[in-house]
């Protein structure tokens, strides 16, 4: 006898194949969305919320305050790379706006967590440590992100990072002028073991943290999650701390 084809069969196959479809392309849109809306996809923006982080970790004592709000007030702690992309658009966004309308009301607190695929944070983060030295965190901190296309990224044009260092070294000992610093000892002290040694134990704490990627946020010791669509980051990190300035 002739071999004969169950049509249920073939629709019944064909219908898996347009559903195996539809989850795959609604996987991709999902993904693709998440790294258009945070900027880059180096955002960590992962981990778990609701353990708190222990304030040895995350603000231990001699930690650089960009705000201060006293004893008391919310803390923001910000774990940074100068160079990271989205980190600079975050500032552009969000941090800078926060900086003016949270001013004396909060305690933002900067930590430096320059990552391996990122030349020229290590150099930038030094730069920062060593104005620091100086009293001047805060004048630098600015510095690096304002005059972040003169530095941070290719010359060649386009959105690609930097690997020129001597380009942004020059750049550095000039913001250094700028704001008013000994250049000579802005110079040895980004060279200085002691400058190494307070990056090395701000990615230590990092990663103890569990900070996986840049920017990493906390408030109050609390992971901070960015949702995905709806209202801004600004949006979601002023409902957060009008939240605890209610308390």
């Amino acid at each position: 006898m002739p071999k004969t084809t169950n049509p249920m069969a073939k629709r019944s196959g064909a219908s898996t194949n347009i559903i195996l479809t539809a989850i795959v392309l609604v996987v991709a849109v999902a993904v693709i969305g998440g790294v258009v809306y945070f900027g880059g996809n180096n955002t960590d923006n992962g981990a778990s919320s609701g353990d708190k982080v222990a304030s040895s970790v995350l603000n231990p004592e001699g930690s650089h305050q960009v705000l201060e709000g006293g004893q008391g007030a919310p803390t923001l702690v910000e774990f940074v790379d100068y160079q990271c992309p989205a980190c600079h658009s975050f500032y552009q966004s969000t941090t800078s706006k926060l900086e003016k309308e949270y001013e004396g009301k909060i305690n933002f607190v900067v930590r430096n967590n320059p990552l391996d695929m990122h030349p020229l944070a290590q150099p930038a983060a030094k730069a920062a440590e060593a104005a620091a030295m100086q009293g001047e965190f805060k004048s630098m901190y600015h510095k690096l992100f304002d005059n972040y296309s003169s530095w941070a990224v290719s010359a060649n044009g386009g959105n690609n990072v930097s690997s020129d260092e001597q380009r942004a070294q020059r750049q550095f000992a000039e913001y250094a002028e700028q704001i008013g610093l000994d250049t000579e000892k802005f110079r040895e002290d980004m060279n200085s073991d002691q400058v190494q040694q307070r990056i090395d134990k701000d990615l230590a704490d990092g990663q103890q943290a569990g900070v996986t990627g840049t920017p990493a946020f906390f408030l109050d010791g609390e992971r901070v999650q960015f949702s995905q669509g709806g209202t801004s980051p600004l949006q979601q990190l002023r409902d957060k701390l009008d939240g605890e300035l209610a308390k």
